[in-house]
């Protein structure tokens, strides 16, 4: 499903679709949630969607993924784990992701839900194959939701007028620190390296 027919689904399904993207791309599918957060904040602003209702769904759908992801890594569902890794891309990131978690828990997790979310679904996976306690993961991810939700329905809400170009700005700073996360991971990889 596109970024198209996800945002056309907002007006109609409202707090549901917002939910639904979120819980989707919490589990790694390529799903437009910010951008659909931010139509959803437009249509608050318009008075089209109650917005208690959208900030809860958004909420509960990217907790839920996070808990899917989770549950999967801490099952140890190598089958269906083993899909992401099938991929170059989903693999690099997973052992980012790795990397990350075992250096900065706390930070790994609550960062990873907001500013540097392409890692947030392999976080998820790791935490759950670390076997993290459930409750170290669950409370800065719920925190971290909170402000990746809030800052994007509330962005929607502001510049109604002006969605798509925030959409892109916001995309483009997003990539910009996942960038930057990895600059530094290799640099220490490198380092270390170097070391040894």
């Amino acid at each position: 499903m596109n970024a198209q027919t996800f945002l056309a689904l907002v007006p109609d399904w409202g707090a549901l679709i917002v939910g639904l993207a979120n819980l989707l791309a919490c589990m790694a599918l390529p799903i437009p949630a910010s951008l659909v957060m931010l139509a959803a904040g437009a249509f608050i602003a318009t008075g089209d969607l109650a917005p208690a209702t959208v900030w809860t769904a958004a909420i509960l759908g990217a907790v839920l993924g996070d808990q899917i992801g989770y549950g999967i890594g801490r099952l140890g569902l190598t089958r269906l784990a083993g899909r992401f890794a099938s991929h170059r891309r989903a693999a690099r990131m997973g052992h980012k992701a790795a990397r990350w978690l075992d250096h900065r828990r706390i930070p790994a997790l609550f960062l990873s839900r907001w500013l540097v979310s392409a890692l947030g679904p392999y976080i998820n996976l790791a935490a759950g194959a670390t076997r993290m306690r459930w409750l170290d993961f669950t409370l800065p991810a719920v925190a971290g939701e909170l402000v990746w939700c809030s800052i994007y329905l509330g962005l929607g809400w502001g510049f109604a007028r002006d969605i798509e170009d925030i959409g892109e700005t916001l995309g483009n700073l997003a990539f910009a620190a996942s960038a930057g996360v990895v600059a530094v991971l290799l640099g220490r990889a490198l380092l270390r390296r170097g070391r040894d």
